[in-house]
């Protein structure tokens, strides 16, 4: 595979990585593949060459990836039309349809078939910190390393389930908070460096593999309960035409064994058609998590916070008919197949 300088582009936090996933100059503008940052992008540029390799012969013009230091460079990316599609996590996926013109069309397949993924809290192997409650009795004497803002496993899941739950802002309890990717908590935590940090169980598998000392190191104390598997979105406006390639491409992709070879690294065996529908349930999550953040706020009067939970309650009425609408169409085309 030839490498060729990745092209400079006038966004924040972009780590410059350079190579070409086609050995040919298409004439077409390149496609460009956006790729959030779970880990550093000189682990990640291996896993997704062979990939986006594989991409760019189907559709017979170069792919060009797009790794930046954080979930939101990748978002804007999408937003000023400077990536065509990318790999989200939920809650980037919901930035990316609400803010920058995305629109969901597959999902991932895990290699292992679990229907998706779990946020995990972690902490040091010999640590006296065993459960959530130990870690809140003690978080003003703890340096926390939360997740990206945008990560669903890393920041969005163990917001509310760990922290608004138990009303508790997690920016203020600790002694320090400190927000990083999935790969930097898990090693903070095992070097030391933080004292107990989000998660999840895919970055496990792959720390496992890539770093099985480090794994060593770490004790689970949480698992959230199941989140879906992780988005591909497209920018709504590309061309009918190209929508279609790249669905052709995804929805057969795996099917030989080279593919699930390629696939393997990456902890996928496919991807399934998906669509927007797929962040309902982590809509309901956001809300969920604005609502108890909104009835515990001491600063509202009582009007404001009957007010604002009004409002709240109204958008998770409409959220849970759309999810039964949407799991009812499910169950009758599953039904008709």
């Amino acid at each position: 595979m030839s490498f060729t300088p990745f092209r400079c582009l006038t966004l924040p936090l972009i780590a410059a990585v350079g190579l070409a996933a086609s050995p040919f100059v298409a004439a077409e503008e390149p496609l460009k593949f956006g790729i959030i940052s779970t880990e550093s992008s000189q682990n990640q540029a291996p896993l997704w060459d062979p990939f986006l390799a594989d991409l760019s012969e189907a559709l017979d013009r170069e792919v060009e990836p797009f790794f930046a230091t954080d979930y939101a460079a990748v978002i804007q990316a999408m937003r000023f039309d400077q990536i065509d599609l990318a790999w989200y996590g939920n809650k980037s996926a919901m930035e990316a349809v609400d803010r920058a013109g995305g629109e969901i069309f597959a999902q991932t397949v895990a290699a292992n078939g679990d229907p998706g993924y779990w946020s995990l809290m972690i902490t040091q192997r010999d640590s006296e910190l065993s459960s959530v409650e130990d870690v809140l009795a003690n978080a003003s004497e703890l340096v926390f390393g939360n997740g990206d803002p945008n990560s669903t496993s890393g920041f969005l899941v163990p917001g509310y389930y760990v922290f608004a739950q138990n009303g508790v802002d997690p920016a203020t309890a600790f002694k320090r908070t400190l927000n990083s990717s999935h790969e930097t908590n898990a090693l903070s935590v095992a070097n030391g460096q933080v004292d107990v940090a989000t998660f999840n169980t895919e970055s496990m598998e792959r720390l496992e593999e890539v770093h099985p000392d480090k794994a060593e190191q770490l004790k689970v104390i949480w698992q959230s309960p199941l989140i879906p598997s992780d988005p591909l979105v497209w920018r709504e406006n590309l061309s009918d035409e190209l929508k279609g390639e790249l669905r052709d491409f995804f929805y057969a992709y795996g099917e030989s064994e080279a593919e699930q070879a390629i696939l393997e690294p990456l902890q996928w065996s496919g991807f399934a058609p998906s669509t927007n529908d797929q962040l309902l349930p982590i809509r309901q999550l956001e809300l969920f998590k604005q609502r108890a953040q909104v009835a515990d706020d001491a600063s509202l009067s009582a009007d404001e916070r009957e007010a604002r939970l009004a409002e709240l309650d109204a958008r998770l009425d409409e959220l849970n008919a759309r999810l039964e609408a949407a799991e009812a169409e499910q169950a009758a085309a599953a039904q008709a197949s």
